[in-house]
């Protein structure tokens, strides 16, 4: 059985943070699904480097990737439309794939080749999973180099349930002077805390500290 490091992707992030004057307490991820809510199962390793040369200047770039599998044991096929971010503790939001060229997936797709031999590169995923392990998804999430300064990384994976919420908005409001009704999905958190043994980049860490389930 192929090993995973397990812990089973800009939008207003109201479950992310410590709610503010003016917002109603932020929903929580029902703890029993209503009929019909579902969510995938999902693995994943944790976020590691890779270094080419790409780009119209062929200069080396750094990428960090983490490679996700997704089970779908809903009994019948769902739809999916995945948003994956990494965002530091230096307010820096990046979405996957951002300046991210398949030579990159291609360099990636042949590093794990052997354990992950059909993976796809997020871009080009399929928008639905059908039922069964036999048709578990591996799919490639990766980022630019994000920045030096950041301490510690949360990764958001949104499009893995069906769950979603609206809340007011404190402030916005529409031509009519109503509130803003904003949109939440079920996103699965991924925080890690950014350990280096010296000054270079290549010698970075993400040291993994929790996984929790948020409405984003």
């Amino acid at each position: 059985m192929r090993a995973f490091a397990c812990a089973a992707f800009i939008v207003l992030a109201v479950a992310a943070c410590p709610p503010q004057a003016g917002w109603a307490v932020a929903p929580t991820p029902a703890i029993m699904p209503s009929p019909g809510q579902w969510t995938i199962d999902t693995k994943f390793t944790h976020p590691q480097q890779i270094i080419l040369r790409t780009g119209a200047d062929n200069q080396p770039k750094r990428f960090w990737y983490s490679l996700i599998s997704l089970t779908n044991k809903t009994g019948s096929e769902v739809d999916f439309y995945p948003k994956c971010e990494l965002k530091t503790d230096t307010f820096q939001i990046m979405p996957a794939g951002l300046n991210v060229t398949p030579d990159v997936f291609e360099s990636i797709k042949s590093r794990h080749q052997a354990a992950y031999p059909f993976i796809e590169s997020l871009a080009k995923a399929d928008n639905r999973i059908l039922h069964g392990e036999d048709n578990t998804k591996d799919i490639a999430v990766i980022w630019p180099d994000f920045d030096e300064k950041a301490k510690s990384i949360k990764i958001y994976i949104t499009g893995l349930s069906n769950e979603t919420a609206f809340v007011t908005h404190p402030v916005a409001k529409d031509k009519d002077g109503n509130p803003i009704m904003v949109f939440l999905r079920k996103t699965l958190e991924l925080t890690y805390k950014l350990e280096s043994a010296s000054e270079q980049r290549s010698d970075a860490n993400l040291i993994y500290e929790s996984k929790r389930w948020v409405m984003r």
